[in-house]
């Protein structure tokens, strides 16, 4: 199987190196020489070219499975539509025709439920927040076009582990922290993430949709009293309501995502089914 990354980053680095353990011929895409040569010592075939910038992107191998996984740069000097779809869009034009499926990296946060209620793959979608929005209009863009028959989108919660921990270190400065009463987490550890990558590549039939979480939601204010607890830090000071520097955060919304489907689907079986066991293993790693 011959691979192509975009967008090697928290998660896509890890599937790639998952992949290249697997034996499995894998180029990824990187705007930088230094990570290229990066890449290069760990089996990872590089490919210096920018989706901004359509001229690099005009030589791309001929491969069986694409992962799409970019993230947003503030410090790019690109807005998020730009990115998510210009971005997307040139990269759709430059594949070649030996693509059999391009997994899309989207995010749960098309949905914009705030009544706690359970989401799956027929909930409406109604995101109220830009990049949930950007991340709706991607895949509509990828539907519609000509390579979108073989999509397999995956709508990832709240990726976390090693190094990634929503709020560290402002809990660890004790520093007071916005989080409402009353509301819900959605979570799923980058390794679980990846290996879910790597069997939508070989068990999804596209077009395909999938929900990836944990199953196992999490009050807020829970998680934030457990990663304390894990850290042997001080409580959690919670905030209510947001302040100035805080408008609009994500953390109005309050849903539930199932993932009953991908793991039917797939037959998959999560290494960190629930958040507890998936922060001793991330906080142990910091």
């Amino acid at each position: 199987m011959s691979i192509l990354i975009v967008g090697c980053g928290y998660l896509g680095w890890r599937v790639a190196r998952r992949w290249v353990d697997q034996g499995a011929l894998v180029h990824a895409v990187t705007r930088s020489h230094e990570r290229a040569d990066q890449m290069r010592s760990l089996g990872i075939h590089p490919i210096v070219a920018d989706i901004m910038r359509p001229p690099t992107l005009s030589s791309l191998p001929a491969v069986d499975v694409v992962v799409y996984a970019v993230g947003y740069d503030r410090h790019s000097g690109w807005t998020r539509y730009d990115v998510y779809i210009d971005g997307l869009r040139n990269l759709l034009d430059a594949l070649p025709s030996s693509v059999e499926r391009l997994i899309y990296i989207s995010s749960t946060g098309v949905y914009g439920q705030i009544d706690g209620s359970w989401v799956d793959e027929q909930s409406r979608c109604q995101p109220t927040r830009e990049g949930g929005r950007v991340c709706l209009a991607a895949e509509q863009l990828l539907t519609t076009h000509s390579t979108g028959k073989k999509r397999i989108i995956l709508r990832l919660a709240g990726i976390y582990g090693p190094g990634r921990i929503p709020q560290l270190d402002r809990l660890a400065a004790g520093e007071e922290i916005f989080v409402p009463a009353q509301g819900f987490l959605n979570l799923i550890h980058v390794d679980d993430a990846a290996m879910i990558v790597l069997a939508a590549a070989v068990g999804a039939r596209p077009p395909a949709l999938y929900l990836v979480s944990d199953g196992r939601p999490v009050d807020r204010r829970e998680f934030y009293r457990s990663v304390v607890h894990h850290c042997g830090l001080p409580s959690p000071r919670f905030r209510a309501s947001p302040s100035e520097a805080q408008v609009a955060p994500r953390t109005t919304s309050s849903k539930r995502i199932r993932n009953k489907k991908i793991v039917h689907d797939l037959q998959i079986s999560l290494c960190y089914p629930s958040y507890q066991m998936g922060l001793a293993d991330a906080l142990k790693s910091q």
